[in-house]
């Protein structure tokens, strides 16, 4: 059995191949910190997290298998890192509204299009903002980072039909708050049936 690519770099920096380390950073920096710019909805502590799940590479690096994807470890570290952070924190330092920027891009063309999706994404960020960290959790996991049921129960460290759970109530209750919202199209609240 051939190793992953992975698996390859986490046997290098066990060799203590620091570039190894370096090249899986590269590879998964955007990733884990998107994921926890979105739980924690503040930049520094993103990066904070960000470095923290590389640093845990990096100790716990005969612990990981190699023959298994990363990317399910790093966004389990990341997620309990953010959960960590939550924890201490009485509230929020920053708005939901800044970090629309930095999880949703693409191009822009009109001016019009241009303000009626910041509109559309101020509605579904302020949406997801109400839910609680568990709910928000799973669905930063599920449409934003893709993972599928089992990684996000890997990820959580739940049952996976916690995870169905978790997913089913936000989506309904983000269904229920965007059905509320009149500047919505149906499609747009279809999206989270």
């Amino acid at each position: 059995m051939s190793l992953s690519e992975d698996g390859r770099l986490i046997s290098q920096i066990r060799q203590g191949n620091i570039l190894a380390l370096e090249a899986l950073y590269k590879k998964y920096k955007g990733q884990v910190y998107r994921t926890a710019l979105a739980i924690t909805r503040d930049r520094e502590a993103a990066e904070d997290v960000l470095q923290d799940c590389f640093l845990k590479v990096y100790t716990h690096v005969d612990k990981l298998d190699g023959s298994l994807p990363l990317s399910p470890w790093l966004h389990r570290v990341a997620v309990n890192l953010s959960y960590n952070w939550a924890a201490k924190r009485s509230r929020w330092l920053r708005p939901l509204e800044e970090v629309i920027d930095c999880l949703v891009a693409g191009p822009h063309t009109l001016p019009e299009s241009v303000l009626e999706r910041g509109e559309l994404q101020r509605v579904i960020q302020k949406a997801i903002a109400s839910l609680s960290f568990e709910h928000r959790v799973v669905i930063v996991l599920f449409y934003l980072d893709g993972f599928s049921l089992n990684e996000i129960a890997y990820i959580s460290d739940c049952p996976v039909g916690t995870v169905k759970s978790r997913l089913h109530y936000a989506r309904r209750n983000l269904r229920r708050k965007l059905e509320r919202d009149r500047r919505l199209s149906p499609e747009v609240v279809y999206e989270f049936s």
